[in-house]
């Protein structure tokens, strides 16, 4: 009965224990959140606001702003447009700047900027517009006045490539095949640039700088009789050319 009685006074003391701890723990716990509560009212009371997480969202152009600043473009575009006529290239660079500040994107303004350096000697610059251009619209004019700021900056393995999507974009064209003749010519390309040159001949029958750049070409590639038979068709259309005589006299000596 007395080992009952210990043991019973133990367990007491255990229990007595515990909830001791468990007051002290949760008066601790109300002391936290006294403190805090008091805490967040003295900065309630000093006027401070909590603000929610927002997403920042982009700002939508007003319909009206956009049309104003279409407007805007097109204006300065007619402008540039008089200054270029007045060979007034400085102030013509000037307001195409001006429109591509108002709208970075506007296709048709850097391709008028970049025909302006191109027209005016500025090569790299052009290169460096019409090289951005192909890249936002295939076009044939993109990829022409491209391949001549190469062909310019004598950059001509560049031009040829250039040259060539412009001939893709544009087969029919004798123009496209004359001008990627050329570079291949100016690259030391012959043997590409002859049938190129036999195809725009083709349909200018009569230009006779095409054709004596085709008559070098295949003296290059060591086609004498080719080269004089291109000769023989250059004398026909200029019967007095005496350079053309002498050419074909002395192809026809080294057969």
């Amino acid at each position: 009965m007395m080992y009952v009685l210990l043991f019973l006074t133990a367990l007491l003391g255990i229990a007595a224990l515990l909830l001791g701890r468990i007051l002290l723990r949760n008066r601790g716990v109300r002391r936290l959140v006294r403190s805090v509560k008091m805490r967040f009212q003295s900065v309630e009371d000093r006027g401070a606001t909590i603000v929610d997480e927002q997403v920042a969202a982009k700002p939508r152009k007003n319909p009206r702003t956009s049309a104003i600043e279409l407007q805007k473009v097109r204006s300065l575009m007619r402008s540039a447009e008089k200054e270029i006529a007045l060979q007034n290239h400085a102030e013509a660079e000037h307001l195409l700047i001006q429109a591509l500040t108002i709208n970075p994107d506007a296709i048709d303004t850097q391709a008028e900027l970049g025909k302006l350096y191109l027209t005016t000697g500025r090569e790299a610059k052009a290169e460096a517009l019409y090289k951005e251009l192909v890249t936002k619209r295939s076009d044939v004019s993109f990829y022409a006045n491209l391949g001549l700021a190469y062909y310019k900056q004598a950059k001509y393995v560049d031009a040829c490539f250039a040259y060539q999507e412009a001939l893709n974009l544009d087969p029919q064209t004798p123009e496209r095949s004359a001008a990627l003749g050329r570079a291949c010519i100016a690259a030391q390309r012959f043997k590409e640039a002859a049938p190129l040159l036999e195809k725009a001949i083709q349909r200018l029958s009569r230009d006779t700088e095409l054709m004596h750049l085709l008559a070098e070409c295949y003296v290059q590639l060591e086609d004498k009789t080719k080269a004089e038979e291109v000769y023989r068709r250059i004398n026909k259309i200029e019967p007095y050319n005496e350079g053309v005589k002498q050419k074909i006299t002395a192809l026809a000596a080294k057969q």
